[in-house]
């Protein structure tokens, strides 16, 4: 499995703007977005009643993971596990299908099941739940557009809208009750590469007074509970 740098930045909506408006000319939409060129995600992420996962991930542990489970554009009928780790500053990502009455199952601590699954990362996350007491915790939701740059494997990412569920676990619930976290007109900025980024591209992406962060949008969500 291959790791992928990460970059994430804020920046106004403004920004934004221009930089969609240059990075246009050297890189394409995805092709799995919308009309508008853009597409909705939602994720419940894990952690524990000592927010290990949260803890890691605000001290900048070199070696740590998350599960998620993930849908798009509110299709509640398709849902993925995915476990994200970050090893010396590398992302790696894994993923598998789940469908939405397994899901309702690990809401419902009902996860016996889980360790004689063929999916090992099924396998994997009942170990978590085991050993650490892992448990959904939170919804996120945010409006994500993409471009790509097959040389590099690049992915500039722009989400906006993001919003918590507080403790709210109702993820399939397509009216479960979300909270902005953004300040207005703000937007998380993710460049995503493999072996290199290309020299046209790091200059593109100079634009206006980036503050570059750390942060995860489930650490913005759980700022709010």
């Amino acid at each position: 499995m291959r790791g992928r740098h990460e970059l994430k930045h804020e920046m106004t909506k403004a920004d934004c703007y221009l930089l969609k408006q240059r990075l246009q000319h050297v890189m394409l939409p995805d092709p799995h977005a919308g009309p508008d060129g853009k597409y909705f995600i939602r994720s419940i992420y894990f952690d524990n009643f000592t927010n290990k996962v949260l803890t890691e991930k605000k001290e900048g542990y070199y070696n740590r993971s998350k599960f998620r489970v993930r849908l798009y554009n509110r299709d509640f009928n398709y849902l993925n596990v995915e476990k994200k780790s970050k090893v010396n500053n590398m992302t790696f990502k894994e993923k598998c299908s789940l469908t939405p009455e397994e899901f309702e199952k690990i809401r419902l601590g009902e996860i016996e099941w889980m360790q004689y699954d063929s999916r090992e990362l099924l396998n994997d996350l009942f170990l978590h739940m085991t050993l650490y007491q892992l448990k959904p915790v939170t919804i996120i939701d945010y409006t994500r557009e993409v471009f790509i740059k097959e040389e590099g494997n690049v992915r500039v990412t722009f989400d906006s809208d993001v919003k918590t569920s507080f403790h709210n676990i109702d993820f399939l619930n397509p009216h479960a009750p979300m909270v902005d976290v953004l300040d207005y007109g703000t937007v998380i900025v993710e460049v995503k590469y493999d072996g290199y980024l290309s020299d046209v591209i790091k200059k593109l992406l100079q634009i206006g007074d980036r503050r570059s962060s750390a942060f995860s949008k489930y650490q913005l969500g759980r700022m709010f509970g």
